[in-house]
């Protein structure tokens, strides 16, 4: 069986077009969009997520301002700034990046962030308003995945989703982002007795548990859908998904690549929000 690619890169333009106009509008009535890239780690993947959206930011006519706090930065020393930006109506948006250093929790943390700065949609409040169905930013990875598939002409609707991570980040947004287009949803972690047992009989399965390699062939039933969240640093200091792409491709009718897949797409999207957080405000 041919494995289709579910690449994300002409959904990624289409969104990056448009913000890009809609940036432009506001710089030329008053100020360009401006986002507060609050960093706390030392992680080579972050590091590399972080590059990409202040190249995505300059692209699109944004204003990225990173401030690096440092690896070993205490939780207060990151709820300050966050306080601060919260409070600074120079900045239109807030995104802190994780991993953040140990001991740091970030609903702790992240509970400091405007709601209406959230453009990441980490913050309790925020992943309140989602589980409410009200509205509010959505964390971008989980909208990212919804928003390929569509892209792709993959239907939710009644459909067995399997989603391989639990995290406040990803794994469990989106299985409410899924719930909300009516697909019957199972949630698997790293303490799921049988992975197998409740991947195979997905129609579509994510991985989204940052373990390289995790989702494998025999994860995987007879033509799937399977989305790769997954961005880990690889041996060769490239980056790598949590499916062993080799064994899925032949037996999944689409796989989404790492890279070129959710990213992109969620980077677009972490962008869009930074631009309607600015139109709100200069409401």
């Amino acid at each position: 069986m041919d494995t289709a690619s579910l690449t994300g890169k002409e959904l990624a333009a289409a969104i990056n077009a448009d913000s890009k106009e809609r940036a432009a509008a506001l710089t030329a009535v008053g100020t360009p969009p401006t986002l507060a890239l609050i960093i706390a780690n030392d992680d080579p993947a972050s590091a590399w997520y972080v590059n990409s959206l202040g190249k995505a930011a300059e692209r699109l006519g944004i204003v990225c301002e990173r401030v690096d706090l440092g690896a070993d930065a205490s939780a207060e020393t990151i709820r300050a700034e966050l306080r601060a930006r919260s409070a600074d109506p120079a900045t239109d948006a807030i995104m802190l990046q994780t991993p953040l250093p140990a001991g740091v929790n970030l609903d702790d943390v992240s509970s400091e962030i405007a709601a209406t700065k959230d453009v990441d949609g980490v913050s309790p409040l925020s992943l309140g308003l989602l589980a409410s169905g009200l509205d509010g930013f959505v964390p971008a990875t989980s909208e990212a995945v919804v928003e390929l598939l569509k892209h792709h002409g993959i239907a939710l609707q009644g459909r067995l989703v399997t989603v391989v991570g639990r995290s406040n980040i990803v794994g469990k947004p989106l299985a409410q982002l899924l719930l909300a287009e009516n697909a019957t949803v199972t949630v698997a972690h790293s303490r799921t007795a049988d992975l197998a047992a409740v991947t195979t009989p997905a129609d579509i399965v994510v991985a989204a548990a940052g373990r390289i390699g995790l989702v494998t062939g025999k994860h995987i039933g007879d033509d799937a859908v399977v989305i790769d969240v997954g961005t880990n640093e690889a041996e060769d200091g490239g980056i790598v998904g949590d499916v062993d792409a080799a064994s899925v491709t032949g037996k999944a009718a689409a796989l989404s690549p790492v890279p070129g897949g959710v990213g992109p797409v969620t980077t677009a999207l972490l962008m869009r929000h930074v631009v309607i957080a600015a139109e709100n405000a200069r409401d």
